[in-house]
């Protein structure tokens, strides 16, 4: 193994090793209260961002969201693996177009894989029930809590009226846009005090 291979390795490595152990903590302790601002503020400036993303993305994703009786926001979901994969990131739950809480996401992957990647993934409530049976979770996971139907555009560039009919709808970005076939099983979402 050369030098170059070796390098990539290992970095990979560390950053699979990071993502693991960084899975559930958070960066600040509850009785920073100016890191906690600053945590909630930037929290909420990148939920913004990627809102804005997303309608410019995706049409009628604005009208989805408006019309959604919450919305969950994770900015950055940053993901790291060498055969074993983790991801985290936060984000927040937003109501009325008002924060409501802030979340954390966790989710783990065995298989071939090898990189590091970062990605926006929403969550649209489109029923009240289903936001209640979030909101009233002491930790929710991606498909044994609910079914997620992940977002897919029509032919006419829209959102398929079959995703817009389920209870819980969730689009992926990524730097280049929408991305088409993922899934989301698994995420494990938990309430964190910031």
């Amino acid at each position: 193994m050369n030098s170059t291979k070796l390098r990539t390795f290992c970095a990979a490595a560390a950053v699979a090793a990071c993502g693991v152990a960084f899975v559930g903590c958070t960066t600040t302790r509850p009785t920073d209260r100016a890191s906690s601002t600053s945590s909630r503020a930037s929290i909420d400036a990148q939920v913004d961002a990627s809102l804005s993303k997303l309608y410019d993305s995706v049409a009628g994703s604005r009208e989805m969201v408006a019309n959604s009786r919450g919305v969950l926001v994770f900015p950055a979901v940053v993901g790291a693996s060498l055969g074993i994969g983790a991801e985290y990131g936060r984000g927040a739950l937003r109501t009325g177009g008002r924060t409501q809480a802030y979340y954390s996401t966790t989710a783990g992957s065995i298989g071939f894989q090898a990189g590091a990647q970062s990605k926006a993934v929403i969550y649209l409530f489109t029923t009240q029930e289903a936001l209640d049976k979030f909101r009233n979770s002491k930790g929710w996971t991606v498909g044994a809590d609910a079914t997620v139907a992940v977002a897919t555009i029509g032919a006419n560039g829209r959102v398929d009226t079959n995703t817009i009919r389920q209870p819980m709808v969730g689009f992926v970005l990524t730097n280049v846009g929408l991305e088409a076939g993922v899934s989301l099983q698994g995420a494990k979402i938990t309430e964190v005090q910031l």
